[in-house]
């Protein structure tokens, strides 16, 4: 049986004096139901890992002191991948989070396109993003997961390509855009370009992915004019979560080796 995972913020992570506080403490000791000399997992979100054993519950349970027993180092993933993925409705965007983690995203920036049904104030986004970066650090801890995906600030597509767009593509640097266009290339040919040009295996993407109904001309005009390359994800027209899975899936396929 696995041990059970808790997370440790970085700033605080200290290996001398490890100690679950709030909410981790009392998740581990209320509903959990941990005790006292139970081994436990603890990660700080920045791929570094200790195996512990839990050494005593003070304050209510709301503060658990632990013991290191083994530090363990995961190595920063071979490429930084990022998804700007416009919000979908309803709860789909729990589910590409939660799935972009499990596959090694490094960075997921929630987008209001002109096509988004999604409408929100600020503190509405902001509440948003609070809870999808719950959901990565669950995903995180569901799956073993030591790096803890970055969520963006939502913005606009029109706002995110403004920036990319003052910053042309690194060598190393690989940006794409989900698009049903007939220009659109699939990853292996884009790679193969990518050889032929004698440049290195990217060692960061960004990979966009529209709303039901994609991106507008527009937004895809701007998109390549700021260095994103159309991206085909076959002849099938596929729901905004799926191409978000299968595009990171090629990706870390491709890139992660």
């Amino acid at each position: 049986m696995s041990q059970h995972r808790f997370y440790i913020p970085a700033e605080i992570w200290n290996p001398e004096s490890l100690a679950l506080c709030e909410s981790e403490a009392k998740h581990c000791a209320e509903v959990l139901r941990c005790k006292v000399g139970e081994r436990i997992t603890v990660f700080n979100g920045q791929g570094t890992e200790a195996i512990t054993e839990i050494a005593s519950l003070e304050s209510g349970r709301r503060h658990i002191t632990l013991q290191l027993i083994a530090l363990n180092k995961t190595p920063r993933p071979p490429a930084h991948l990022t998804l700007g993925q416009a919000i979908p409705k309803g709860k789909n965007m729990d589910l590409i989070v939660q799935k972009a983690t499990e596959l090694g995203a490094s960075q997921v920036t929630p987008l209001l396109s002109e096509r988004t049904v999604v409408k929100l104030d600020a503190a509405e986004a902001e509440k948003k993003r609070t809870k999808w970066q719950k959901v990565a650090l669950e995903a995180c801890k569901q799956c073993g997961q030591n790096w803890l995906p970055q969520i963006a600030p939502i913005r606009s597509v029109e706002s995110f390509l403004s920036a990319q767009g003052k910053t042309p593509p690194q060598a190393a640097e690989l940006r794409l855009i989900a698009a049903l266009h007939p220009d659109a290339q699939s990853l292996k040919n884009i790679l193969s370009a990518e050889e032929a040009g004698a440049k290195s295996t990217p060692q960061a993407a960004t990979i966009l992915i529209g709303p039901e109904g994609d991106f507008t001309p527009a937004e895809l005009s701007t998109a390549v004019t700021a260095g994103f390359r159309p991206l085909s994800l076959g002849p099938i027209v596929l729901r905004s979560e799926t191409a978000a899975i299968y595009a990171l899936s090629v990706l870390a396929h491709e890139l992660m080796r």
